[in-house]
């Protein structure tokens, strides 16, 4: 198995990509915004995404995405095949999306908005942390992107404020590099407290 930073050369994965991501969301009955393959070779092309490759057989996939003219940047797409899958190979993929992501665009804001709880944890493990949704780009063709999502009408009806994705930002300039692995399992435990309280007070209105 090997990770490396796509190229035009793997642009023929891109439908196979777009197709696995289709399928999970239909799989998990979660919000999972359609990608087209056009753009995820796009992405191949400029240098912007890590694939996964067992061979030649696909086998794992994310891009990087950059908004607000490069103050954030968000490791978008991450998708792993079935036939790979409870490997650990998202998590590798996840590591080398964000040092490439960091390597590339040092002084951005690294973002996410996810509904499941695993990539909240890789997240976590990584150094982001829970965050409202208005500390996140407010670039308008980021959220214009959440209209091919089946939860798009949560989104519009909280006029932004939340959905039932989770924001989760890593700022460069406030992580601290000593931070323990304990304390890492602990600001999971609060990422999941936090989204629990957003809609607790959601429900109070």
């Amino acid at each position: 198995m090997e990770i490396v930073i796509a190229n035009k050369s793997h642009t023929i994965y891109a439908q196979i990509i777009c197709d696995t991501i289709a399928e999970a969301a239909q799989v998990r009955g979660t919000g999972i915004a359609k990608r087209k393959p056009e753009y995820v070779a796009s992405k191949m092309e400029n240098g912007n995404a890590v694939i996964a490759l067992e061979g030649d057989k696909f086998a794992g996939f994310c891009y990087i995405e950059q908004w607000g003219h490069g103050k954030f940047v968000a490791n978008s797409g991450l998708i792993v095949h079935p036939d790979f899958r409870n490997l650990g190979l998202a998590k590798k993929i996840k590591e080398v999306i964000f040092k490439h992501s960091r390597t590339k665009f040092p002084d951005a804001k690294v973002f996410s908005i996810t509904t499941g709880l695993a990539v909240m944890k890789l997240n976590s493990d990584l150094g982001y942390k829970p965050v409202t949704f208005s500390e996140l780009t407010d670039d308008q063709s980021f959220w214009d992107g959440c209209q091919t999502c089946r939860n798009f009408d949560v989104l519009t009806r909280t006029e932004r404020k939340m959905c039932l994705c989770t924001g989760m930002l890593f700022d460069p300039k406030k992580q601290n590099k000593e931070e323990t692995e304990a304390l890492k399992e602990s600001r999971f435990e609060r990422i999941k407290k936090f989204r629990q309280n957003l809609f607790l007070k959601k429900d109070k209105k």
